[in-house]
């Protein structure tokens, strides 16, 4: 099983630490406002992820962290004259309810910054016995790149040329302009918590290493998270734990790729920013997750509505594949040469284009022999729904997906009475009437297809 690595930049044979287990841990949102689709990107990508290494066998700790506490947080709910904790419960709530929308399965452990206070002010102990870290006149305590000599590893930075782009804001007392915050003051009125270097709280870097480092080990398998975060943060994050346990942090970092809107970075002031919950309005969540899916995890993926027509179609195609079939009582074919091309397209750095090319291969031979051998079609469809399982999808019921849309609203039983009289023209041979039901159907969005055992429907999306 082959995962790039972005610390080493290459491919590499993925072997965990412990035999049969893997410990991950992936940078969660700053919960200050609804999840919006840049945040759906990572979180389906890593999802995918843990689904496939669990599906090969291992045992997995999924860490997915919140940040609960930071300088954005606290201007919103200054800014909404409420509690800062309130304000994050209730995103944290909206954000469980996106990720139950796109078939996300909750991490194992979900720790929030605000809940590991005393580990953070520890680290920042050790770093300060260890002369890695620093108090300045001000009362922010930093820490110090030049102390690190592996910084920009990840990254692949030039610490030197890094000094040309930093500056110091205003009120900043740094040693090096490269240097970070590891913990700052609070004022009187403002949240903060007690500590040795007084009333404070702490920097964002530091809460991700307090976090991972006290839910799987001072070293685990997996870093994970967006590309954006790379550096400084995962760069930042690398420099601080290693210099406070004195051993590697994580051996693998995976970096999934942004989401572009019709090919533009997604942004407020474009006018192209659109939160998870506001696209449900208006598209099925299958057809979203399998948008974000379709292409390699670390790959761009650009959004518009050309597609999202071909993700619908996409997806139209296997449930109409899987429509008619009986899986109930068919075992899926083990050991099949698709079985096996899936799985080595997904041990190929979870190479999910590939993985979809198979299952429409499948689609295909489904399609084919549903006439010839309906006890082989239903097996290979049994297969082709455990297969997309592992991706997070197949998993609704063929009909009610393809009859249902979000954006339309579906009168069933007006669509039946329609269908019925239309078969009772065709069987009276009244073509011009069975045309002329056809097509008031299509005003409605709805496809009749014809067949041997009668004609059924779906809805146009």
């Amino acid at each position: 099983m082959l995962i790039y690595n972005t610390y080493t930049q290459q491919k590499e044979e993925f072997k965990p630490i412990d035999d049969g287990k893997v410990r991950i841990y992936v940078c969660g949102l700053t919960t200050y406002d609804y999840c919006h689709l840049g945040h759906a990107r990572m979180l389906v990508a890593f999802d995918v992820i843990v689904r496939y290494l669990r599906a090969r066998g291992f045992k997995v700790t999924y860490v997915r962290n919140i940040t609960d506490i930071d300088d954005k947080i606290l201007a919103r709910a200054a800014e909404n004259n409420e509690l800062f904790s309130e304000l994050t419960d209730r995103f944290i709530k909206a954000m469980h309810e996106d990720e139950q929308a796109l078939g996300i399965f909750p991490p194992d452990q979900e720790p929030r910054a605000t809940g590991h206070i005393d580990q953070i002010i520890s680290m920042i102990e050790t770093l300060i016995e260890k002369e890695f870290a620093y108090q300045a006149a001000n009362g922010d305590v930093y820490f110090s790149v030049v102390r690190f000599p592996g910084y920009g590893k990840l990254s692949k930075k030039n610490t030197d040329d890094l000094i040309d782009g930093a500056r110091i804001e205003i009120g900043e007392l740094k040693k090096d302009p490269r240097d970070f915050v590891l913990w700052k003051p609070s004022k009187d009125n403002e949240i903060g918590w007690d500590s040795p270097w007084g009333y404070g709280r702490p920097g964002w870097h530091i809460e991700c290493s307090a976090m991972s480092t006290c839910a799987l080990g001072d070293n685990f398998d997996i870093h994970g998270g967006g590309t954006d975060l790379m550096f400084p943060h995962h760069e930042n994050e690398i420099a601080q734990s290693e210099a406070a346990t004195g051993t590697r942090f994580a051996n693998v970092w995976i970096h999934n790729g942004p989401l572009r809107i019709d090919n533009e970075k997604m942004s407020k002031s474009l006018g192209n920013f659109f939160t998870v919950r506001e696209v449900l309005k208006y598209y099925d969540a299958e057809v979203i997750r399998h948008l974000l899916v379709a292409s390699h995890y670390r790959s761009p993926i650009n959004y518009s509505e050309q597609s999202l027509q071909q993700s619908a179609s996409a997806l139209e195609r296997f449930y109409i594949s899987l429509e008619d079939l009986d899986i109930s009582g068919a075992k899926y074919l083990t050991n099949s040469r698709f079985e096996k091309a899936f799985y080595q397209a997904m041990d190929d750095d979870f190479n999910t284009p590939e993985a979809f090319s198979v299952m429409f291969e499948m689609v295909k031979e489904i399609n084919k022999h549903k006439t010839k051998d309906r006890a082989y079609a239903n097996q290979l469809g049994a297969l082709l729904i455990r297969l997309g399982g592992i991706l997070g999808f197949l998993q609704n019921e063929p009909t009610k997906f393809l009859r249902s849309a979000v954006s339309i609203e579906v009168d069933f039983q007006e669509i039946e009475r329609m269908i019925a009289a239309r078969e009772q023209a065709r069987a009276d041979k009244d073509w011009k009437r069975a045309d002329e039901i056809r097509d008031q159907l299509a005003t409605m969005k709805v496809v009749v297809e014809d067949g041997d055992e009668g004609s059924s429907w779906r809805i146009e999306r």
